[in-house]
């Protein structure tokens, strides 16, 4: 008998994905965390594998501090890209600027 192998993948960016899917791992992660179960998650991504689901899982369980540091060094990547482009794009006004954009495309019409 083989063992197989956790279906978990490394993209070229550093972000974990379940299977040959765009799926993260942060997902399914989460999913869980909110009480879905492996057929719910399955249920609402649809191109994930039932077998990878509870590979990942059990996966996950197993190895639950280094997902977990895994996971929370994704939501420092993503709040310091939040905060990088709020420097860029500042919300300030946003809602000003569309409003007027609106009323000049009203205006050409």
């Amino acid at each position: 008998m083989k063992a197989e192998t956790v279906p978990l993948r490394t993209d070229d960016e550093g972000v974990v994905r379940i299977g040959k899917t765009r799926i993260t791992l942060d997902v399914v992660i989460s999913a869980f965390h909110q009480g879905a179960t492996p057929e719910e998650i399955v249920y609402r991504y649809p191109t994930l594998d039932l077998a990878d689901v509870y590979a990942v899982l059990a996966y996950y369980l197993r190895r639950q501090e280094e997902v977990e540091r895994y996971l929370a060094n994704r939501r420092r990547k993503a709040e310091q890209v939040r905060e990088e482009n709020e420097r860029h794009f500042p919300p300030e006004g946003i809602r000003r600027r569309l409003l007027a954009r609106s009323s000049n495309r009203e205006g050409e019409a």
